[in-house]
């Protein structure tokens, strides 16, 4: 009786085991087992197969995708939130499709409320001003400016610096 059991239970893992791996989705379940989690504004470089030739995101507001030579991608975190990421060979056969989890900055951010008002700043080792989504418009578009002006400072001394020598 005993070994007849023991054979019943070795035929049903037999075939539940046989079922999984005839699956369509049991080739995707190791490329999609790992989540990508990177933070607003940074990137992260994550390699792929090879042969991977066109890639599409989910949500583009979300993460940017960019497709390096020899299958090494550059994952962008664009907004707060979850997407994925699909890879297709020359073929259009499905490589790789993986989750995006763009979270909020790593460093030590302080946010400051004044009635409806937002601003963030980045408090490492100092505090500076640190635009993040969801700030007021008046402080984004104040730093964003304040921004704008050092950079193209920055680049025109760096062109005269070069014309004079």
């Amino acid at each position: 009786m005993r070994k007849q059991l023991l054979r019943r239970h070795a035929r049903v893992c037999l075939l539940v085991a046989a079922a999984v791996l005839a699956s369509p989705a049991a080739g995707l379940a190791e490329s999609t087992a790992e989540m990508i989690a990177v933070n607003v504004d940074q990137a992260k470089l994550v390699r792929l197969p090879g042969k991977v030739a066109t890639i599409v995101v989910g949500n583009p507001l979300i993460a940017d995708v960019t497709l390096q030579p020899g299958g090494m991608i550059v994952v962008t975190g664009k907004g707060y939130g979850a997407t994925n990421f699909i890879a297709l060979d020359r073929a259009g056969e499905i490589l790789v499709d993986r989750q995006i989890q763009v979270e909020g900055p790593s460093d030590r951010l302080v946010t400051v409320y004044r009635g409806v008002e937002r601003e963030s700043y980045s408090c490492v080792p100092i505090c500076q001003r640190r635009v993040t989504l969801g700030d007021s418009d008046a402080y984004f578009n104040t730093t964003m400016s304040q921004a704008g002006s050092l950079s193209s400072n920055a680049s025109g001394n760096a062109g005269a610096g070069a014309k004079t020598n």
